[in-house]
């Protein structure tokens, strides 16, 4: 069982899945700083200097007024904190686009190496003219035969 799992983990597909989620990690890390240090202070100032991640609402509980969303979390009371899912949503976005960007970019290189007539990696390699041509050749045969 431990051979077929290194053989598992030494598969291609496997270590490409491993070096995506960690490049992945990575990314979110820059896409949050870009949302949060970035996108959140330009809507703030459109919002009057408003924090615009600590935005909430309270539902139930007893939070005095101009307290942060940690601390209303903090005393118990039933918050809607809508400006931190659309944080989520802002990043979200941004992380779609982004992928959305690098696999079009792809697209086209795997496109162009198509319209340059260089064989597209993994396609299956068909017979050569030379073969096609024997094979009528014997196909015409038999049937002259029968």
């Amino acid at each position: 069982m431990l051979s077929e799992f290194r053989s598992f983990i030494a598969k291609g597909n496997v270590m490409d899945l491993a070096v995506g989620i960690i490049i992945g990690a990575a990314f979110t890390a820059i896409v949050q700083s870009l949302v949060h240090d970035l996108i959140n202070p330009v809507i703030g100032l459109i919002l009057g200097g408003i924090d615009f991640t600590s935005m909430y609402v309270v539902l139930s509980g007893d939070v005095p007024a101009g307290t942060s969303l940690e601390v209303a979390r903090e005393s118990g009371a039933a918050v809607f904190a809508y400006g931190a899912f659309l944080t989520a949503v802002i990043n979200f976005l941004i992380i779609a686009w982004v992928v959305f960007l690098l696999v079009r970019g792809v697209n086209r290189i795997k496109d162009a190496a198509v319209k340059r007539g260089e064989p597209v990696p993994n396609a299956p390699k068909g017979p050569t003219q030379e073969e096609l041509l024997t094979q009528i050749r014997d196909l015409l045969k038999r049937g002259d035969a029968a």
